[in-house]
């Protein structure tokens, strides 16, 4: 193993220490870069609001988000003192600061959608095939 290798290996190998694991993890989930980039673009959104956005995502699972990524400081969540209850979501300067990488992530994955449901198609019939 030379040295470059053994260098990843300690940087990489463990999960828990790892700071790219840990922060990829929470957006390897189905929601979180949706629920980021929906509040990207229209600023500030109410619970129900996201949830209309986002069309097929349970509440339970919006919720469990909307906590996720307020602990980790990527959104804000402000709460009115009123009835029935008013809560807002807004994106942090920490989670705007993700906004441009998302943005080339989205648009590498709407240039690049077709030749990867292409490949996966194929890889599917070879797999049949055996």
């Amino acid at each position: 193993m030379n040295q470059q290798t053994a260098n990843a290996a300690e940087y990489f190998g463990k999960a828990e220490q790892c700071p790219v694991r840990n922060i990829l993890d929470r957006f390897g989930d189905k929601w979180s870069v949706l629920v980021l980039l929906v509040l990207g673009d229209l600023e500030m959104l109410r619970f129900n609001q996201i949830h209309q956005t986002l069309g097929d995502i349970s509440q339970k699972m919006l919720s469990v988000t909307l906590k996720h990524l307020e602990a980790d400081g990527l959104i804000s969540r402000q709460v009115y003192p009123v009835i029935p209850p008013k809560v807002e979501y807004r994106l942090t300067p920490l989670g705007q600061s993700l906004l441009p990488l998302l943005g080339q992530l989205t648009q590498w994955a709407l240039g690049h959608a077709q030749e990867i449901l292409q490949s996966r198609a194929e890889f599917a019939q070879r797999q049949s095939n055996r």
